[in-house]
């Protein structure tokens, strides 16, 4: 622990496994408390859990939260208020996928990718910033995807869902910088990462998980598929006051996919 985040007040979505766990851990780490939401509860008190195990009681807390409730927002930055003392650092990770190409792509899934990928974000910033305000400099980091930058013919609603959280995020970067608010907000595109994600996807194709990496790890340059703190990481320097003249811009975590 080197104090990066010292001070900050986080709340993190889709906190209770894979990627989320990781960010709210590694800002933990970093100094920040954390409110950890998760529409899993017992995963969500499962992670400030272990959290607090190895930095102590009070330093992460768990909280059941449905991204695409308005309301349960309110709830969450209620709840940011009371058991972490404020907020000044979101982060927006909370995320599906749907199968299916532009044909076969069921349109209740297509509704309930944008919900959660992109209408997320935007009821969190709204109900967020007040609160954000009164503990600025704030960050708000929103976990997009290499596939809102690159597109797929198998992945209309998460290629479409993703462009919209890059986009959106640089609307809320410039509004925050227009207002004054000493609030940035910045977007993070992560290709493919080894979380239980990726465990799903191996069960769904009848493939051996090991397979499934090696496959995936021939599309990357680099040649191996991320782990979950290759990404914390990088929301642990967007948090922190290091990343305070970088605001509206996308981070690329892709391996050099995007370079090709």
């Amino acid at each position: 622990m080197t104090g990066r985040c010292e001070g900050k007040l986080a709340l993190v979505t889709g906190a209770a496994q894979g990627l989320g766990r990781a960010h709210a851990t590694r800002l933990a780490e970093e100094g920040a408390r954390v409110l950890c939401t998760d529409i899993n509860g017992a995963g969500a008190e499962e992670t400030a859990s272990l959290i607090n195990d190895q930095l102590g009681d009070g330093t992460a807390f768990g909280f059941q939260h449905d991204v695409t409730d308005p309301g349960q927002w309110e709830a969450a930055v209620d709840a940011a208020r009371e058991k972490i003392g404020g907020l000044n650092v979101l982060v927006n990770n909370a995320g599906i996928g749907v199968g299916g190409n532009i044909e076969t792509c069921d349109f209740d899934d297509w509704k309930r990718c944008f919900a959660i990928n992109v209408d997320s974000i935007f009821h969190g910033c709204q109900k967020a910033l007040p609160l954000m305000r009164e503990h600025a400099p704030g960050s708000i980091v929103n976990i997009s995807s290499i596939a809102g930058l690159i597109a797929s013919d198998t992945m209309p609603a998460y290629n479409s869902s993703k462009a919209a959280v890059w986009m959106l995020s640089k609307s809320i970067a410039l509004h925050c910088a227009k207002k004054n608010m000493q609030i940035r907000c910045n977007s993070v595109h992560p290709t493919f990462v080894d979380t239980p994600i990726l465990d799903g996807t191996a069960k769904n194709h009848n493939l051996d998980k090991g397979v499934l990496m090696d496959k995936l790890a021939r599309q990357i340059p680099l040649k191996f598929v991320g782990e979950p703190n290759d990404i914390a990481n990088a929301v642990v320097y967007l948090a922190s006051d290091e990343s305070r003249f970088m605001t509206g811009a996308e981070l690329k975590l892709d391996g050099g996919i995007s370079a090709m």
